[in-house]
């Protein structure tokens, strides 16, 4: 942490959350922390283990505190929270996730979704356009709703929902589908014939996970990503370095969600 940061760290010093169920994998408060300080903000992002059970009563008891001012939100907790926030953006009342809260002068909390717009723009930091691409993506949860959604919005030619949750995958290829941009349908773990493959699932963080998808199946000309950033580099985004593949990692995808959290929570 910047020197400046721990010498005003005081009573005054505003205080975010980043709430989540593991939370030892996330690299945000440090990063987030320190995007504040560049900015001249007398602010810190602490980390929240919190369960699913427990996740509205502590957002009940940390909304009593008057020097908090944002919630990061992470697995799993990105359609719970939606429902804490008194507004959310367009986007996150499509998808009904938000990854980010933050807090108005009346004390009310104001939600959005950087998840999908970020992982765009890693995308394109990388040399991978969407616009045109026949996508797959594996993973239907926040995260993936979201990307799922920028990719529809940015031109993908199609996009196939891989996950295992049949009633989530449905839903959100029905969504989807509602915008008329390009075809949704439902894919499978077999990326052949796919320009465009993203892992935004969990599976890949332990070491006894299977890969997402069989890699073998890649196209020779595939562009492979995915959400993980713990291990670094995940398994899949290994296995498609080995075949010579262009890749975003999860680390790529956060540097651009992370901006775009600040902005937001400094009200930029």
């Amino acid at each position: 942490m910047h020197d400046n940061h721990r010498n005003q760290l005081s009573g005054a010093t505003r205080v975010h959350f980043i709430v989540g169920d593991p939370i030892a994998q996330v690299r945000s408060p440090l990063g987030v922390s320190q995007a504040f300080d560049q900015l001249g903000m007398n602010a810190i992002v602490i980390p929240a283990h919190v369960s699913p059970q427990a996740l509205a009563q502590w957002h009940a008891g940390v909304s009593l505190a008057k020097n908090v001012d944002g919630i990061i939100v992470t697995v799993p907790h990105k359609f719970a929270c939606t429902a804490l926030c008194n507004t959310v953006s367009e986007r996150a009342q499509f998808l009904g996730t938000v990854n980010t809260m933050r807090r108005n002068p009346d004390g009310e909390w104001h939600g959005d979704m950087f998840d999908g717009v970020g992982y765009v723009q890693a995308l394109r930091d990388k040399g991978c356009e969407p616009k045109g691409q026949r996508a797959l993506l594996v993973g239907a949860g926040g995260a993936g709703s979201a990307i799922a959604h920028a990719l529809v919005t940015a031109g993908v030619a199609s996009l196939d929902l891989h996950d295992s949750d049949v009633v989530r995958r449905d839903a959100l290829v029905n969504r989807l589908t509602g915008l008329s941009l390009c075809p949704v349908g439902v894919g499978s773990s077999d990326p052949a014939g796919y320009s465009l493959v993203i892992n935004a699932s969990p599976v890949g963080m332990r070491e006894s996970d299977p890969l997402p998808v069989v890699v073998e199946r890649l196209d020779a000309n595939a562009f492979v990503g995915c959400v993980i950033t713990l291990p670094v580099v995940s398994p899949l985004i290994t296995a498609a370095r080995a075949r010579g593949l262009g890749t975003v990692t999860g680390t790529d995808m956060f540097a651009r969600v992370r901006d775009l959290m600040v902005d937001f929570l400094a009200q930029r």
